[in-house]
């Protein structure tokens, strides 16, 4: 068993346990600050959901702590049946009485005391079907085209699944991640690229299938035209003023008046329109800042395990670091209007106890690849003096 006190002493220094420490406090004060309005007139308690998002954070330090006690050599044992699982978890979403329904999606597995977002653990589930996946067929991945086909052949029923619910966000992160895995896997270039290209062209057939997609791609080009600054462009046209309004040091913390039921999903989808115009341009970067010092360790704690010879930790690691980044960057691209409006929360910030224990779990992950990457620096360093 690894002591917590381990992971305190070398996280510390080196890799993730502070900065996600001061993510999740950060995420905390988003949340209390953008939810105030909210919670007040559906509760008459203004703390409601801060106090929730309080409680799920502690639950995420916990599953972060017990996801450490977890040997690597575990989950390579269990990742083709952990994929399986989640698989089920994608079809029971549309059984009645399991499923539950929000905004027009069925993503969510009712489970009595906590609702849970089915994708969250099908994008983990995949990371790291394929990182073992990479390790058990390295060779035939890196020479043969059917090493290459056959685990999109499988996460192709789960893109499937998805796009039923509807979930596109989901798809695009997951898909995201395993072309990132790939690619440092060794696929062949051409096969990339071509995997790529196919991807690109079905996501323009995926976005084009729907009236209700088609109608926020043009509400996402012109926000502002008549027809759609109070229809499917309102979020976005919200959430620039919220930006605007924030200028370049924000109106003050808790003074936001986009949050007062202008700006829907204000704790949730758009807690950093929120954070930027209460804290303005510097708030906004700082609050960047550190998700991308966090992603950017595990991308280390990635590469050192890759020195180390451990493939599979590392493909893992890359998977993880490429889930937070590219949700990231699809959350922030929608509240600035640089991509289409989806809803996909901001990792460790937005509102949302599945979400934030899923992340903290994947954090767990991370500090156990990074406590066995310590191990075999410390085992070389023997053997050397040996």
């Amino acid at each position: 068993m690894i002591a917590w006190r381990e992971h305190l002493d070398w996280q510390s220094r080196q890799t993730v346990f502070m900065p996600w420490l001061a993510l999740m406090c950060l995420g905390w004060l988003m949340v209390t600050s953008a939810s105030t309005g909210i919670a007040e007139f559906y509760t008459n308690n203004a703390a409601y959901f801060s106090i929730r998002h309080a409680i799920y954070v502690l639950l995420g330090i916990a599953v972060a702590y017990t996801v450490t006690q977890i040997p690597m050599r575990r989950w390579a044992k269990v990742d083709v049946l952990f994929l399986l699982l989640s698989l089920v978890g994608l079809v029971l979403v549309f059984v009645p009485g399991i499923g539950h329904e929000v905004n027009g999606s069925q993503r969510w597995l009712n489970l009595g005391i906590i609702k849970v977002q089915a994708s969250e653990l099908a994008k983990l589930a995949a990371v790291f079907y394929v990182s073992g996946y990479l390790v058990r067929r390295q060779e035939e991945v890196q020479q043969q085209w059917s090493g290459f086909i056959k685990p999109l052949g499988i996460l192709a029923f789960m893109v499937f699944l998805l796009l039923l619910e509807p979930d596109f966000g989901a798809v695009v992160v997951l898909m995201g991640a395993v072309l990132i895995q790939l690619f440092l896997g060794g696929v062949k270039a051409g096969q990339f690229f071509l995997l790529l290209i196919a991807t690109l062209i079905l996501s323009v057939f995926v976005l084009t299938s729907e009236s209700y997609r088609v109608e926020r791609l043009l509400a996402y080009l012109d926000p502002w035209a008549p027809e759609h600054v109070y229809g499917t462009g309102y979020q976005l046209t919200q959430s620039l003023i919220a930006f605007g309004r924030g200028d370049w040091f924000g109106v003050g913390l808790g003074e936001s008046v986009q949050k007062l039921f202008y700006l829907p999903e204000a704790h949730t989808d758009f807690v950093f329109a929120i954070w930027a115009e209460e804290t303005g341009l510097i708030g906004g970067i700082c609050a960047l800042g550190l998700l991308a010092f966090v992603i950017g360790r595990i991308w280390q704690v990635a590469w050192r395990a890759q020195q180390k010879g451990l493939l599979y930790n590392a493909y893992i690691a890359i998977g993880i670091a490429s889930l937070f980044g590219l949700q990231a960057a699809i959350n922030l691209g929608v509240n600035i209007g640089l991509l289409p409006t989806k809803g996909l929360t901001l990792p460790f910030f937005s509102y949302g106890g599945s979400s934030l224990l899923i992340c903290s779990a994947m954090i767990g992950v991370v500090m156990r690849i990074a406590h066995e990457t310590e191990l075999a620096d410390t085992e070389g360093q023997h053997d050397d003096g040996e």
